[in-house]
């Protein structure tokens, strides 16, 4: 079968550059390459319909994919002209290289020479600077000295003209009629006024530096401008005096911009120091006799000097903004007119403290004699409440006006200097106001005691109600309460009107002495008072004791005049245990404000506070002793009522079998009876009056002596062995009161005292057996076993000293 002739060899060359440049495919490529061999893969459209296939050979498999062979020659074909087509580009690129080689060389060189040429360039315009640099100086140089030449120019025309002028009013001393229209022209002033300063200013100088030198012969020379001086001096007091009346004038027509012209001229005489004070001097408020008085009737009223501190706030309040209000409108037109309105400023705000404020305050703030004022006409605290609040006043109106403005000037300064003649004797004045009150105080408490005491009349007084304490003779917290507001308020105004932590201290420690010493004299005289009471029941006690071997009728008189005597050391006692619970009140209170008020001031200073502290425990140990004292007496009064209930209440037959064969009574005896209810009467106000340690130191020593006050009474009796029941039941109701007392120690020695009683109650024969259980009670259990009624028939005795040999 004869082979099939290479479908390659027939194909023309398909393939071109141009097919891969621009956005290449791939399939585009194949698809073009196939499709003449393929049509059956086109488009349903495009595609023929298929021719049908050949016959198939005999013998031979019908082939899978007809025109393989076709294709494999068409693209061997294609692959040889790929591989042509890569040799043209590797060619072509060869050539690039080399050619980009060629310009890459030539590129090189260009730079070269243009890097060159500009290295010469750059030369080239450094020395044009250079020399551009030396031009500028040059001119510049040259235009100094043109500028220099003609300022030479211009001061030398000047000064021929000032030579001129000063030629003129070197003239004739006091001729200012000969001189240049300028300084009479009034449209050409500010210009007279300037050249007139300057040519004073030369002629001064020169005379000063001539007048020196005068004894070397320069004599003459200054003779001649001392004429130019005083003509200078004349003509410029002329046209200052000129420039105030237009000033004035045009103040009075509310010009400002003519006053605005009139300042700045006049700045230029003393940097218009006469302007300002002038303008400010002509303010109406300063100069108008009516506004004086309307003032003082503002801030005292109707009640003139008589007014108190509250009127006076009031008014100086509305006063004060009336100031600022006229302060305020000055500024503004201060700002329109002067050159300097700060400076102007300054010296209003100056003279309406140290005029008009201090006119008002010498009026109102009268320093009074330390000792003549006396307080029905408000006293010392009068003036210190006005002086306090015309300081607070004036602290107020000085920060409005230096929020309004003030320039410079220290106003806080001046407004301390106005007060310091008030503030250097404040101290003593104030001392000396707390000393008054004390004083009026206690004069009107004594009268109302006086009073008090004249109500009752004589028989009052006769049955013994002289005895009892008048409400007003009474220690009052009240009063103390009153102290403390007064103090407070003059620490209050101490604050106020001083800033400094050194003489805050200082001060409030002088005050709070004064406290301290009226606190501890008020209470020290209260107690002293309550404790006159008590020494006066005790006389009364004393003066209706009476003897054994009296009559029935005597007796019974004494006996009547013995219960008004225990009656008013009773209400003694509780007048003295209220006046001591009203001084721990007081004390509190005084502590209290010390706490608050006081130690916040003091700690700032070293050794202030630790000071204070030590004369506030001196002042609260004299009124504690005094205290001390009453309560001793307490005691001795409470002790005497109880001797009289035993003396009276006691029995020999108390303690003894009955004589009738009746049973023994088991009961408290009646002196017991009354003795507890007695002391739980009068104990219930020293309970509520007394704390603390105070409290227990009181009924310990309250407890101790009725412990020896009992003990020494039993000792005038003998006991049965009944008796030592009845006895050890008096000492169990006395116990269970004393218990009450909440002290350890005087509850053990009542219950001593119960073993104790148990030496009536033995038999003889066990006496030694009670002293072996309970040693401690031996001294006092050999005392009271001789007050057994068998002591001598049982020969107790005898078996007493083989116990103590023992």
């Amino acid at each position: 079968m004869p082979m099939a002739a290479d479908p390659a060899a027939a194909l023309p060359l398909t393939l071109d550059l141009e097919d891969f440049k621009g956005d290449f495919s791939f399939d585009a490529l194949f698809g073009g390459l196939v499709d003449e061999l393929l049509p059956e893969y086109r488009g349903e459209d495009d595609a023929a319909p298929a021719p049908p296939p050949p016959p198939p050979v005999l013998g031979a498999a019908p082939p899978v994919f007809p025109a393989v062979d076709e294709l494999l020659g068409l693209f061997k074909h294609s692959c040889k002209e790929l591989v042509d087509l890569r040799r043209q580009i590797d060619k072509r690129l060869q050539n690039l290289k080399k050619e980009v080689a060629v310009q890459d060389t030539k590129h090189r060189k260009t730079l070269g020479e243009l890097e060159k040429g500009v290295d010469g360039l750059f030369d080239s315009f450094a020395r044009l600077d250079s020399r551009i640099s030396s031009v500028g100086q040059t001119a510049a140089k040259i235009g100094d000295h043109l500028q220099s030449a003609e300022s030479q120019r211009e001061t030398a025309s000047q000064t021929i003209d000032l030579i001129k002028y000063l030629m003129e009013f070197n003239s004739t001393p006091g001729d200012l009629m000969e001189l240049s229209p300028l300084f009479s022209d009034d449209s050409r002033v500010a210009e007279a006024a300037s050249i007139a300063q300057k040519l004073r200013s030369f002629a001064e100088e020169d005379v000063g530096r001539h007048g020196v030198t005068s004894a070397v012969g320069s004599a003459n020379a200054s003779r001649g401008l001392e004429v130019a001086v005083a003509n200078l001096q004349e003509y410029c007091n002329e046209l200052e005096n000129r420039l105030l009346a237009r000033f004035d004038a045009a103040s009075q027509r509310r010009e400002l911009s003519t006053m605005a012209e009139c300042a700045k001229i006049l700045s230029q005489f003393n940097r218009g120091t006469s302007a300002m004070q002038h303008y400010v001097a002509t303010r109406p408020m300063f100069i108008d006799v009516e506004i004086m008085n309307t003032d003082i009737q503002v801030v005292l009223g109707d009640e003139g000097l008589e007014a108190d501190s509250n009127i006076v706030a009031d008014g100086l309040s509305t006063l004060y903004k009336e100031i600022a209000d006229t302060v305020r409108k000055e500024a503004t037109t201060i700002t329109a007119v002067f050159p300097s309105p700060n400076e102007v400023m300054a010296i209003l705000v100056q003279r309406v403290l140290e005029q008009r404020v201090t006119t008002i305050l010498d009026r109102i703030l009268i320093k009074p004699s330390l000792a003549s004022l006396p307080l029905e006409e408000g006293g010392l605290l009068k003036y210190l409440r006005i002086l306090a609040v015309a300081y607070n006043k004036t602290k107020e109106l000085a920060k409005d006006l230096q929020a309004i403005g003030c320039g410079d000037l220290d106003i806080e300064g001046l407004t301390e200097s106005i007060y310091v003649a008030h503030k250097d004797e404040y101290t003593e004045f104030e001392q000396a106001s707390l000393r008054q009150l004390y004083q009026s105080k206690m004069a009107e408490l004594r009268a109302e005691a006086k009073q008090q005491s004249d109500s009752t009349g004589s028989i009052g007084r006769a049955k013994g109600a002289s005895l009892t304490i008048s409400p007003q003779q009474q220690i009052s917290v009240t009063v103390i309460t009153e102290f403390v507001r007064w103090n407070e308020e003059a620490i209050a105004r101490c604050t106020l009107l001083f800033s400094q932590p050194t003489t805050v201290a200082a001060n409030v420690r002088s005050m709070f002495a004064c406290l301290l010493d009226q606190v501890s004299q008020y209470l020290t005289e209260g107690l002293d008072c309550a404790r006159e009471s008590l020494n006066e029941a005790a006389a009364m006690r004393d003066r209706f004791v009476i003897g054994t071997s009296v009559s029935r009728r005597v007796a019974a008189a004494a006996a009547s005049a013995q219960e008004a005597a225990a009656s008013a050391g009773e209400s003694s006692f509780r007048s003295f245990m209220i006046a001591v619970q009203r001084c721990a009140s007081s004390v509190a209170i005084l502590q209290q404000y010390f706490s608050n008020t006081i130690s916040r001031l003091l700690l700032p200073v070293d050794g202030a506070h630790p000071s204070a502290c030590e004369d506030m425990g001196s002042a609260v140990s004299v009124v504690e002793a005094a205290a001390h004292k009453g309560l001793l007496q307490c005691i001795d009064t409470v002790m005497s009522e109880v001797e009289r209930l035993l003396s009276s209440e006691q029995k020999a037959t108390d303690y003894r079998t009955p004589d009738d064969g009746a049973l023994p009574d088991h009961r408290p005896t009646n002196a017991c009876t009354r003795i507890v209810a007695y002391l739980s009467r009068v104990l219930e106000v020293a309970f509520s009056a007394l704390e603390g340690l105070n409290k227990q130191s009181f009924l310990t020593e309250l407890g101790n002596r009725l412990h020896k006050g009992l003990l020494n009474h039993w000792q005038k009796f003998t006991f049965s062995p009944s008796g030592g029941l009845r006895l050890k039941r008096d000492i169990t109701e006395y116990g269970d009161f004393v218990r009450s007392f909440n002290a350890p120690s005087i509850d053990e020695k009542f219950e001593q005292l119960g073993i104790v009683a148990n030496v009536f109650i033995v038999a003889p024969e066990s006496l030694a057996s009670l002293f072996e259980g309970t040693p401690s009670i031996r001294k006092d259990a050999l005392r009271f076993i001789q007050l057994r009624d068998d002591y001598k028939t049982s020969k107790i005795a005898s078996m007493l000293n083989s116990i103590t040999s023992e």
